[in-house]
């Protein structure tokens, strides 16, 4: 009897599933990414299934589950503990994307050569590269490789019979596009194969309960390769990327199921490797010597800890009819509502005038604290007004012209403090009951308070 072959309708950019072929995605609104795959058999989909899911699990009362598995263990590198929440979960899945030659293997291999040099079995598939090309990389690198178990494989099949032999506690597959399954008999790196292929490797992590590394590629628009399901099959997801200095490497958790989202590593990459950066806000703070008007310095909240950085303005003639309005950094439409906001309660008139806004360092600010700094550094650069080097700014602006507080400000101006600033202009209610030794802050409430202290600094 012919076996019945399964097929499906999918987007190659987020992975929604049709019965039929269309022009459009209604899920993302792309054009011609509908794709035809084959599913395989019914039959054969079952038997696999079975093959790692095992026997029925057993219905658990809450209270009885057993907490052990939340154990987690220590990469040896503190920054990568940091954006996974405090380590490896036991059992859990993580995807680490990013460019090509950002360093994603580099980062895998120095962890896993710190948890294998403590005892831990480890065991790392290649897909990609041959196994003397990691070798070497592992000696350029100096890292002890004597307890680092190699596989070549692409079939995920095979690796999980290899993993019931070898019962590694740490699993890395490099990298998860050219992985494939017997499930779909398309091909590696389409939707189906990568979805179904993380799909059982999941499985096989929780049942069993190793940890897995998977690397993932991207597309020339830095998002993750492969479709959408496949971010909400893992349990954390991070990016590995550069800074404007090509020296550094920022590595953020986009997603995180035992940790914070947002939470940001820093790394420096060198010829051995990449280098923990224990100090990120003078990373970011490498101003220049001369003072010049439109830069102004900020405190941001990253994750679970502050950082500073320095905020730039221009604000130059329109030599045409409509003039530009450009951020670089945060939300576009943001500056364009305190722009508006400078205006009705500041006084200051900007609508003639080009307006460009960067965030030095190619940090993408997503909270609101740094209000307060893009409006100083506007106001600074039309009036060419220099704002001291060791003044900074931190507060949200409403509509109606409040300085509104933040969170964590105490923790914000301490960390301000050990890096020499010697002034704050802050929300009134961001203002410490106790004063912070060195360091003069004044509390604003409302936006006209604020542009009266930079008149007289």
């Amino acid at each position: 009897m012919s076996k019945k072959v399964k097929t499906a309708f999918v987007c190659d950019q987020c992975g929604a599933d049709y019965p039929r072929w269309g022009g459009q995605c209604t899920s993302c609104g792309e054009w011609n990414t509908i794709k035809e795959v084959r599913l395989g058999s019914a039959s054969a989909e079952r038997s696999s299934r079975a093959g790692y899911a095992g026997s029925r699990s057993e219905v658990k009362l809450l209270s009885d589950v057993s907490l052990s598995q939340a154990e987690r263990i220590s990469t040896g590198v503190s920054e990568f503990d940091r954006v996974l929440g405090g380590g490896i979960v036991r059992g859990s899945v993580v995807l680490i994307g990013g460019a090509p030659g950002a360093g994603k293997s580099t980062l895998l291999l120095q962890a896993i050569a710190n948890i294998a040099d403590r005892g831990v079995s480890v065991l790392y598939v290649s897909g990609e590269e041959s196994l003397q090309q990691i070798a070497e990389r592992a000696l350029r690198l100096k890292l002890p490789a004597e307890k680092i178990m190699m596989l070549m494989e692409t079939s995920v099949q095979r690796i999980c019979d290899t993993l019931d032999e070898v019962k590694p506690q740490i699993l890395v597959i490099d990298s998860i596009q050219v992985m494939h399954t017997q499930e779909a008999d398309s091909a590696p790196g389409s939707v189906s194969q990568v979805r179904e292929s993380a799909s059982y490797l999941t499985q096989y992590a929780k049942k069993h309960h190793v940890s897995i590394f998977m690397v993932g590629h991207v597309t020339k628009d830095q998002s993750l390769a492969g479709p959408m399901t496949l971010s909400h099959i893992v349990d954390t997801q991070v990016m590995l990327g550069s800074t404007d200095d090509a020296r550094f490497r920022v590595l953020r958790a986009d997603k995180n199921r035992f940790g914070s989202v947002g939470e940001l590593g820093f790394f420096a990459m060198d010829s051995s490797g990449l280098k923990e950066v224990k100090n990120p806000s003078a990373m970011f703070l490498n101003r220049a010597e001369k003072p010049s008007s439109g830069s102004v310095v900020t405190v941001l909240w990253e994750g679970t800890r502050p950082l500073l950085v320095e905020i730039q303005a221009l604000v130059t003639e329109c030599q045409y009819g409509n003039p530009r309005r450009l951020a670089v950094g945060f939300d576009q439409n943001r500056l364009a509502m305190l722009l508006a906001v400078l205006h009705r309660h500041g006084g200051i008139f900007t609508a003639q005038d080009e307006i460009y806004a960067n965030v030095v360092g190619g940090i993408k600010v997503t909270e609101t604290s740094s209000d307060l700094a893009i409006v100083i550094g506007v106001v600074s650069s039309l009036k060419d007004k220099v704002i001291p080097h060791d003044a900074f700014f931190f507060g949200e602006i409403g509509l109606s012209g409040e300085i509104r507080p933040v969170a964590n400000g105490h923790a914000r101006l301490n960390d301000a403090a050990k890096h020499g600033f010697k002034k704050a202009i802050i929300p009134k209610a961001n203002v410490p009951k106790t004063p912070i030794k060195g360091l003069e802050i004044h509390g604003v409430s409302i936006l006209s308070e604020a542009l009266d202290i930079l008149g007289e600094m």
